[in-house]
């Protein structure tokens, strides 16, 4: 016991001596640290609905929130951020990924949504939100409709903190589904659409038709 006074008040002194305030005070990080937070998966698999729930949460703890998604999507409403089931959150759609770092003023959560309609830049304005002590969350296809790696969804990947995959269920037979199938004959990568358009596969049965 007498150790462990002693230890408390070498403690206090040091707090007021200038030896802590030169080399120990300085050395304290208090900022708030970000980090960035990766939901991806297939179509149908819920991204969007998880990205929703996360920053619902984070409003209830009394944090700032704030969600952005490309223009270009859409498919349900411009000013919302729609999960195939129906739940919505407020949102601003943007042009360009830049555009979020002038938009995103005093918040401590960002969402982006369908980060693979956006260009590689998304990827650096991720960082720049993280090392601003911002909470990055962000949902987006990993695989087009090719299985190949979509837009810039694999660089975030790459950096991101906590990454979350989720799965659908095959439209075909019922297993855990990876792959988006697309039903139609477009070819091209970005083609916005819902189950007129796509419909989730398992890897056997995604390959069985291609």
């Amino acid at each position: 016991m007498a150790n462990i006074a002693a230890i408390n008040l070498l403690s206090f002194l040091l707090r007021k001596s200038n030896i802590y305030k030169m080399f120990i005070e300085p050395n304290i990080n208090t900022e708030r640290k970000g980090w960035i937070e990766i939901i991806c998966g297939s179509m149908f698999s819920g991204k969007t609905e998880e990205l929703i729930r996360r920053l619902k949460r984070a409003k209830i703890a009394h944090l700032k929130t704030e969600i952005f998604k490309p223009a270009v999507d859409k498919r349900y409403d411009h000013d919302r951020v729609i999960s195939h089931d129906a739940n919505s959150i407020q949102s601003t759609s943007v042009t360009h990924a830049a555009g979020i770092l002038e938009l995103a003023k005093d918040v401590d959560v960002i969402g982006i949504d369908e980060a693979q309609f956006f260009e590689n830049d998304i990827v650096d304005v991720c960082e720049t939100l993280a090392l601003r002590g911002i909470r990055v969350i962000v949902a987006g296809l990993d695989m087009d409709f090719l299985g190949k790696p979509f837009g810039p969804v694999p660089q975030l990947l790459a950096i991101g903190d906590f990454i979350t995959k989720l799965h659908a269920i095959c439209a075909q037979c019922g297993n855990i589904a990876s792959m988006s199938y697309r039903t139609t004959n477009d070819e091209q990568q970005v083609l916005l659409g819902e189950k007129d358009k796509y419909e989730p596969r398992c890897r056997r049965c995604y390959y069985k038709e291609q």
